[in-house]
């Protein structure tokens, strides 16, 4: 919600840092507003590459999942639609970065499932919410599988990492491997196990680590490289 001169409305948001970023390492972004899932195909038709973004959780419902008192802002037209994108992207090949809630529908809508809370689960890791000016300052370490795409693409096999979630992957889909992991063994990243599809999910948020990260913008170079080779 958002205040307008006609009162509180309903607004799609997304943050310039991830705009900017695309920008910065050569490509031409292109926002795209949940819909429809029947308007999926078009729109994967007309695009070259595709970023899944930060934000709410998705509802448990959708993996098997237990409601949670920390569980925010869950969107069932946004769950429904990124779902069915993610899925398209996949049958197309589609060159496509998930960033953070992105990684998890990328493992929700090929049959994985979450991890509510991670404190609830998992009392033992690290702490992976953060906010503030500490939102856009690496937090923790994570180290990548040296053999892997996640790694050619970000230039390192390990890398400090920003930190602003409360849930992470339980169960991996089938569909992906995990390549990065926190030192508490919490998932951080994981690519397709078909090697023709250009995809990189992270949990962090390099957007917010800037162009100035030389991994965050070598991450978002990769991309453009394969959404315009």
């Amino acid at each position: 919600m958002v205040t307008s001169p006609a009162g509180e409305s309903d607004a799609h948001v997304l943050y310039t840092t991830y705009t900017g970023m695309i920008r910065t390492a050569g490509g031409l972004p292109v926002v795209v507003t949940p819909g429809a899932t029947d308007e999926v195909d078009t729109l994967l038709d007309r695009l070259d590459g595709l970023v899944l973004s930060g934000g709410g959780d998705i509802d448990p419902a959708l993996f098997g999942g237990n409601t949670h008192r920390s569980v925010y802002e869950v969107d069932p037209l946004r769950d429904e639609f990124e779902l069915a994108m993610m899925r398209g992207a996949a049958e197309r090949r589609l060159p496509t970065l998930a960033i953070c809630r992105g990684m998890q529908v990328a493992n929700v809508a090929f049959g994985g499932t979450l991890f509510e809370d991670i404190h609830e689960h998992l009392p033992e890791a690290l702490e992976h919410w953060s906010d503030g000016p500490a939102a856009t300052a690496p937090q923790h370490r994570v180290e990548v599988d040296a053999d892997s795409t996640t790694a050619t693409a970000l230039g390192k096999d390990a890398v400090e990492v920003n930190t602003i979630h409360h849930q992470a992957l339980r169960q991996v889909a089938v569909e992906f491997r995990v390549t990065g992991r926190s030192p508490d063994g919490v998932i951080e990243s994981i690519e397709p196990a078909d090697a023709a599809w250009p995809m990189w999910a992270v949990q962090w948020h390099p957007e917010y680590l800037g162009a100035d990260d030389d991994p965050s913008l070598s991450l978002f170079r990769a991309l453009i490289a394969a959404a315009t080779g």
